[in-house]
């Protein structure tokens, strides 16, 4: 079942931190993406900073390869620009597009990326989220619906591998028991991970399945 996602990445972890944090009131909204090979390169509107200084802030990002300024609104209060990104954040969109899926929407908002990405299978989505996360970067899935599906019927976030593998193990070795059966830095030595890592994955688990629980409707009775 083809399904859309909203994914939430900090930008320190994904892209233009840098030029978020040296323009206070910049706005920014992602137009489109367009691309050239398999380089993504999106069209972004900046508002609320000059010129001078937005370039001054592109130049500097280390997440910015290149720049071109394409329009400016007839107010002079909006500038459109299309960005070459670094290697570093085309590995993150090649996660997306490596399991066929696509970058519906992006915006940025208090120096974190909401993403809306759609996928031809929920699979899919799950196994990119695992390899996003291969990179180092902290995923958030906000929010999961079927597409073509009313919105109230949304349902909640699926684990991705890692997560699935940690939330697992650790059910398996007795971390959930009391008293515990392992620590985390013992489990995570298990794992072959840093105990912080480990300890970020299943918050994140944690937190999907606690939402699918709390999403159920109450009183709902269950027939065997």
């Amino acid at each position: 079942m083809t399904t859309i996602a909203e994914i939430t990445v900090t930008a320190a972890d994904f892209a233009l931190a840098d030029t978020c944090q040296s323009t206070s009131d910049l706005e920014l909204r992602v137009e489109s993406i367009a691309g050239e090979g398999s380089q993504p390169m999106p069209l972004i509107w900046f508002s609320n900073v000059d010129r001078e200084t937005i370039e001054s802030a592109l130049a500097d990002d280390p997440t910015v390869r290149e720049f071109r300024q394409l329009l400016t609104s007839s107010d002079g209060t909006e500038r459109l620009y299309r960005l070459e990104y670094d290697s570093s954040v085309v590995d993150v969109c090649d996660c997306v597009f490596d399991y066929e899926g696509s970058i519906l929407e992006a915006s940025v908002s208090n120096g974190q990326w909401t993403l809306r990405l759609l996928f031809p299978r929920r699979e899919s989505l799950s196994s990119a989220m695992g390899a996003i996360e291969g990179h180092e970067v902290t995923v958030d899935v906000r929010r999961m619906v079927e597409a073509g599906r009313n919105a109230d019927l949304e349902s909640s976030a699926a684990l991705t591998e890692p997560q699935r593998e940690a939330i697992a193990e650790a059910y398996r070795q007795g971390y959930y028991d009391v008293p515990r059966e392992i620590s985390l830095e013992e489990l995570a030595r298990e794992l072959n991970i840093s105990h912080q890592a480990l300890s970020e994955r299943l918050r994140r688990a944690n937190r999907v399945l606690a939402g699918e629980q709390l999403n159920q409707p109450r009183g709902e009775i269950v027939r065997n």
